[in-house]
């Protein structure tokens, strides 16, 4: 049994994201549960499962307590279902589902319905479109044309944005399109106007036939996957480049190099791998689930900052332990289809990672952007992936292998008896790394120093534990520095920190975007499934430069990539908005009128639209000279939401009162659109200010002044908001996600 230690403290963010996510709720919704109770919960369900492999009750407990501590001590954190589900009534506690899409109109509607089942239950979907036959293609059934696999993820996705999952997390799509599908240029561009497919994260499954021919500056076959006939050619270098293009304005899509995942597919008997999870990182079989859970680095690490050694033995014991919870949660697990509860119980996939890596390294002293970093990388995830695959063994031993085991790769070369198809996958862990205190997967450092909101409206800086601890001990250290460092994000290029921890403590956008490949590639060398990484460019960065990194990733052994270019997604909600805002408050001073005065009395109504962000309440008052005024309400006071709704109030306000056309303010206002939009009951608020928008319209309508009509849609290339729409603090981007340090609000 693991020695009993002093566990750790939880910190504040931990607390808060556990208050509101995970610990379970009365009727009321308030907490009834505390962490310690929730991990409690968590490890006495899942050791359950040892009973069914004879263990009696002692032996049950003493499996329990060791679950407990390895969690509580921060060690190891399984995925948020798990946490979330384990020994409530949901009891669904896997992350990762693969659907199929076949093409047929039955088929794909089934998988919609499936779909909503998983979501409800707390889970991520991935979908291959490559079966769909391309638009304008023959249905033989109807005599008609067919629409393509493009419209038919609109329709998953519609039906995405009308479930929140288990009621804590929002649901998450994975699209995946073979780049030889006829359809693929449509595809690559499906997301550049930024207004739909907001549930998904799109990739691109690329082939070696495709980088073949891109190597070549030749042509590559397109392929209809209803008749499997030829479709045309087209030049790989011209594919790639809109490709690259897309991902320089939006960072979507990214890559799977689908042949490379399945060259290291352990069951090719049973199927291909056709998609991934939502963030890329598992490739799974059609009704395929995983569950992942993630090592702690940083709690592996003896010493003092700057020159601590990473404690190997703890942590191959570590990934034992985790590989056993892992394994039992399958069997404890409550399966949404009986299709993925037989894929899955056939192969027993699971995927142990890491988090606090960055942690790791300031801890040993290594620079993340270094050689130094990638042999480090390599070595303990050699350490990881070899621990893993002995404990799987060892429970093949006394369980019994997978039962595909004799028709997989392995039983076909010889190899010793494993209970699960794969053990390893590094996943991004934007939640549980917070609840860990840990830095988030393989990821740099967020940054060192930022400014959190609090509910009151304050702004709280918030420092790095590591940074801070160092420059009191170094004698640096000041509210000033802080101050400066949360503005830049970054310490690289103040004086006030000497120059040896300006380079150790590298944030994101401090690390070249070949040392994010570099050390993705590492980590992949000894990882079974796939590697979760964003890599972060600088504003400035060329489509040149994205090109160089995806060729990159495939020339190095990566099995998918994703980028981030700064500034690319980042709050053009807000710029949008202001900038309608600004175009009415501009007509208003250009006329040079002075706004009317305000009579004591007014008559109006108040009308509530359901967004994205909330409830949004817009009072539309008038005189009997035509509309006057406008209030707008959402969330509460001092958020960001709130402020810019009722600064748009008072410049629509101030625009009527001067005479402005209400109609005309409409115009501006409507087809604003956020990476939030809300479709309800037939009706659809693209954002707050198209929300404020359309109520103008309808007080001019009623006014029967000339109907309002919408512009078209705004054209922009970003889809992801810079603002946390549930507490307002600055939203990180990793692995195709939108993740909040604060209040641990995610959406994919």
């Amino acid at each position: 049994m693991l020695e009993t230690r002093k566990f750790p403290s939880l910190s504040e963010n931990a607390i808060r994201v556990l208050e509101s996510r995970y610990l379970r709720k009365d009727a009321g919704g308030s907490v009834i549960e505390t962490p310690d109770e929730m991990f409690r919960r968590v490890a006495a369900n899942i050791a359950q499962a040892e009973r069914r492999y004879g263990a009696g009750d002692d032996e049950v407990r003493a499996w329990e307590e060791m679950f407990f501590e390895s969690m509580r001590a921060l060690e190891f954190v399984p995925n948020s279902p798990t946490l979330m589900n384990a020994g409530t009534e949901i009891q669904q506690l896997s992350a990762c589902f693969v659907l199929p899409v076949e093409d047929s109109m039955e088929a794909i509607f089934d998988s919609i319905k499936h779909t909503a089942l998983i979501h409800k239950s707390g889970g991520g979907t991935g979908f291959s479109f490559s079966r769909l036959r391309p638009r304008n293609d023959e249905v033989q059934s109807t005599h008609g044309v067919s629409s393509g696999p493009i419209s038919f993820m609109g329709v998953f996705d519609a039906a995405t944005e009308t479930i929140r999952q288990g009621g804590r997390r929002r649901g998450a799509n994975m699209a995946i399109l073979r780049v030889d599908h006829p359809d693929i240029l449509e595809f690559i561009n499906a997301k550049e106007a930024g207004d739909r497919l907001n549930n998904f994260n799109l990739s691109v499954a690329v082939t070696d036939e495709f980088m073949r021919a891109l190597s070549d500056d030749d042509e590559y076959e397109l392929r209809n996957p209803r008749t499997c006939a030829s479709s045309g050619r087209l030049p790989a270098r011209d594919v790639m480049r809109r490709i690259v293009d897309c991902a320089w304005r939006n960072g979507e899509p990214g890559i799977v190099f689908i042949d490379r995942m399945n060259a290291d597919n352990p069951t090719p008997a049973v199927g291909d791998i056709e998609s991934t999870n939502p963030c890329g990182e598992q490739p799974l079989l059609p009704y395929e689930s995983c569950n992942l859970g993630s090592l702690n680095l940083s709690r592996f690490a003896d010493g003092g900052t700057g020159h601590a050694s990473l404690d190997l033995e703890r942590l191959r014991a570590a990934a034992a332990l985790a590989v056993r919870f892992l394994d039992d949660v399958i069997d404890m697990n409550r399966y949404p289809l009986a299709e993925i509860e037989a894929m899955t119980l056939s192969n027993r996939k699971i995927g142990l990672g890491v988090m606090g890596f960055a942690d790791l390294l300031v801890r040993m002293g290594i620079v993340y952007d270094s050689p130094e970093a990638e042999l480090v990388a390599e070595a303990l995830m050699e350490t990881i992936q070899g621990a893993a695959v002995e404990e799987s063994e060892r429970l093949a031993r006394a369980r019994g292998a997978f039962p595909n085991f004799a028709r997989s790769a392995y039983g076909l070369r010889g190899a010793a008896p494993r209970r699960n198809a794969t053990v390893t996958t590094i996943a991004p862990t934007g939640s549980i790394s917070i609840i860990a205190g840990a830095s988030s997967g393989i990821e740099p450092l967020f940054a060192i120093a930022f400014k959190r909101r609090v509910l009151d409206g304050a702004e709280l800086v918030e420092v790095n534990s590591l940074f801070e601890e160092v420059a009191h001990a170094e004698g640096f250290y000041s509210a000033e520095l802080v101050e400066s460092i949360a503005q830049h994000g970054t310490a690289r290029d103040l004086a006030g920190v000497p120059e040896a921890w300006r380079a150790l403590f590298q944030t994101a956008h401090d690390v070249t975007p070949h040392g994010h490949i570099r050390i993705q590639a590492a980590f992949q060398r000894h990882t079974e499934n796939a590697v979760s990484k964003t890599v972060n460019f600088a504003t400035n960065a060329s489509v040149d430069d994205v090109e160089a990194v995806f060729r990159s990733a495939y020339e190095s052994g990566c099995k998918g990539v994703t980028v981030y270019r700064d500034g690319s997604r980042a709050q053009q909600v807000l710029s949008t908005g202001t900038a309608a805002v600004a175009t009415a408050a501009a007509t208003a001073r250009a006329s040079a009128r002075v706004p009317r005065q305000r009579p004591e009395v007014v008559s109006g109504h108040t009308m509530r639209m359901e967004t994205g962000c909330g409830n949004l309440y817009v009072t539309t008052n008038e005189t009997k000279d035509g509309p006057f005024e406008l209030f707008a309400q959402i969330g509460k006071a001092g958020g960001c939401a709130a402020s810019q709704t009722e600064a748009i109030g008072r410049l629509v306000s101030l625009a009527l009162r001067s005479g402005v056309d209400a109609g005309a303010v409409a115009r501006q206002l409507k087809g604003v659109r956020c990476p939030f939009p809300s479709f309800n009951r037939g009706h659809k608020v693209l954002s707050c200010a198209d929300g404020i928008g359309q109520a103008l319209a309808r007080m001019v309508d009623d006014h029967h002044e000339p109907h309002a009509v919408a512009e078209p849609p705004v054209r922009r290339a970003d889809v992801l908001a810079g603002n946390c729409p549930e507490c307002g603090n600055e939203l990180e981007h990793e692995s195709g996600c939108a993740i909040c340090r604060s209040c641990g609000y995610s959406r994919c």
